[in-house]
Formats: C-alpha cells, structure tokens, sequence
C-alpha cells in the first residue's frame, strides 16, 4: 500500500481512495492495519447499519481483499448474513458496492453485454449496450458475485477472466480489452467450497474447477452469530423490547432461530430463520400486540413446508414453554 495519499488531481482523474481509515478505530478490531477509503460517498455506496455486528476473522479477509486488491471469497450457511458482511465493510470505506446473484436466470450476455436496437434521430440502429462487468471492471467499484456456486457454467468461465489481479476482460465483439481500474475490487458470497453439494442441503450448487478456485486469494468461513450478540442486534433494531421482559422474550426468539438452525444443518427442516427473520418477528410481534405466537405464524412459520411445521411448532415449544395452537398464543409481554 502506498505510504502517502495520491494527489487531489490524480484522485478527481482516476477515482483513487483518498483518504486511509483505521481498522482499530472504524471496525473495532484490534488491528494497526490502516485501509483505503473514499472521502464522499456516491450512489453506489451501501447505508451504514449502526447495529451490525461484525466477525473479526470475516472483517479482517474483506478489509485485506480492499486494501491488497485480494479475491475474496466468504462460504458459510445461508442467513449468516455474507453479502451483507461485504457490503457493511465497504459502507465504511465508501466504496461503491454492487451485488450480482448468479442465480440460473444470469447469462453471460447480461455480464459481457449485447447489441440492441435503438432509435437515434429518428432511425433504428444497433448499438451495443455493455453489462455489468466491463461497467464495474472500469470503476472504482466493488462487485460481489452472491451465490457463486451455483452460477452457470458459460458465466462462471467469462469471471474466471478477471479473477487475476491484472486480469483484462476481452470483448471479441467489440475488438475491445478492458483493464481493470485501480480501485476495482471482486468478492464472492458461497454455501459451498467449490466441491458441490455434498451435504444435500444446497440443491444446485455447482462443483467449481479447481483452477477457478485457486484464484480466489482468500477464503473466509462465516457462521452464524453467538447468541448474546444476536440478541444485541435484534434489541438495537427493536428497541422498545430493551427491559427485562423484552431482553427475555427476545432471547427465547434467538434460542428458537438457533435451533432451526440445528435442524437445517442436520437436515431436519428445509427453511432457516436468519437474524432478519428474527428482527422482522420482533417488529410484528409489535405491530400484533405483543401477540408472539401469531406473529412468529405470520413471519416464519406459514413459509415452512407443512410437512415440516410440527418440528418447528416443537421448537417453538421448547423455547416459549407453550404450544402453538392454530389460533395462536400470546406468550409475550403483557
């Protein structure tokens, strides 16, 4: 990293960080190492959640992949909240962040770019329009591929182009190469390793070849969050809830997504409550009158496979002391 700041010339003229932000200071991590940031925000750049919480090992491979230009890839669970990891840190930073689910509906066109009929001057010509990619290869602009193990095979191959750190991006149909910019930076979000779906818990997720995979220059593991720090995020987002009743209640709700959780991992169960989900069931709880019962039905529950609702209707009993009747229970505050 460059000991000093680049000049406010260059930084208007290239879009460079210009200014450097303390690890120690901005994340709370016991850390000397400094990171480079913007100054001023743009439309790109993520809000900044007061509440989040973040892993120190997680922060730590997402600061070093801005700082050092790494890849960096972070696998774990589903609701341990790995983009949202990614998009916090650059928040931060004020770097601008994009997220890209290569879900089975992203091509390759919609990455590269294609022609399109336009009207200029009143006459249709063709015109090509570029994607994504060769947008954010040229900016300086984090992208984060969320759920890279399930991409399909045609994208998988146009990143595997720009995973190097000097990696260029050719558009054969435009006789074009594009180098990346400076402050470009690529992220990955992935349930698996690259080594498909072993478990059976993540259908349609790919096996990645193994020379993709070494040119991912980190990869970090993040699981879901200790109890008591749960309960932290869900009172700063649920506030009326900080007495001790509501520090209780609130507890018994992360008790109850843990153990779904459990289920999920040991295949017991199909659906996983994520801190969102838990943080969404305190709010309705709110906005039922303090009705638990009804609101957890209403939040997490009625997307449960039927088949599957007498298992967390048991979790529930577990956590609250009280069945869930089909008419709901009030197992809240008074």
């Amino acid at each position: 990293m460059p000991s000093a700041s680049p000049s406010a010339a260059e930084t208007v003229a290239h879009k460079l960080p210009d200014i450097t932000v303390s690890v120690r200071q901005t994340f709370g991590i016991d850390s000397d190492l400094q990171v480079p940031a913007f100054s001023t925000p743009t439309e790109h750049v993520p809000d900044v959640d007061d509440a989040y919480k973040f892993d120190r090992d997680t922060t730590l491979a997402i600061l070093a992949g801005f700082a050092y230009n790494r890849r960096v890839m972070v696998q774990g669970y589903h609701g341990t909240g790995k983009s949202t990891h990614i998009e916090q840190v650059a928040a931060r930073l004020n770097w601008p962040c994009v997220r890209i689910n290569l879900d089975s509906h992203i091509s390759r066109i919609d990455l590269i770019g294609k022609d399109a009929i336009v009207l200029k001057d009143g006459v249709q010509i063709t015109e090509y329009r570029e994607g994504i990619l060769p947008w954010a290869l040229q900016s300086p602009t984090a992208i984060v591929f969320d759920e890279y193990d399930a991409g399909r095979p045609d994208v998988m191959f146009v990143i595997q182009r720009v995973l190097e750190v000097e990696g260029k991006l050719t558009l054969l149909d435009q006789n074009k190469v594009i180098r990346p910019h400076p402050a470009f930076r690529l992220f990955s979000t992935a349930n698996t390793v690259g080594l498909g779906d072993t478990t059976g818990l993540y259908h349609g997720t790919q096996q990645i070849n193994q020379g993709q995979m070494d040119r991912w220059n980190i990869v970090a593991t993040l699981n879901y969050l200790p109890h008591e720090d749960e309960v932290a995020i869900v009172l700063a987002k649920a506030p009326n809830y900080d007495d001790e009743a509501g520090r209780k209640m609130i507890s018994s709700m992360v008790a109850l997504a843990d153990l779904t959780r459990a289920g999920f991992i040991n295949g017991d169960i199909s659906t996983v409550m994520s801190p969102r989900t838990v943080i969404t069931w305190a709010e309705n709880t709110r906005i039922f009158d303090n009705d638990v019962a009804f609101a957890f039905r209403l939040t997490f529950l009625n997307k449960c496979d039927e088949i599957e609702r007498a298992t967390v209707a048991e979790y529930y009993q577990r956590c609250f002391g009280t069945e869930l009747k089909e008419t709901g229970i009030r197992a809240g505050r008074a």
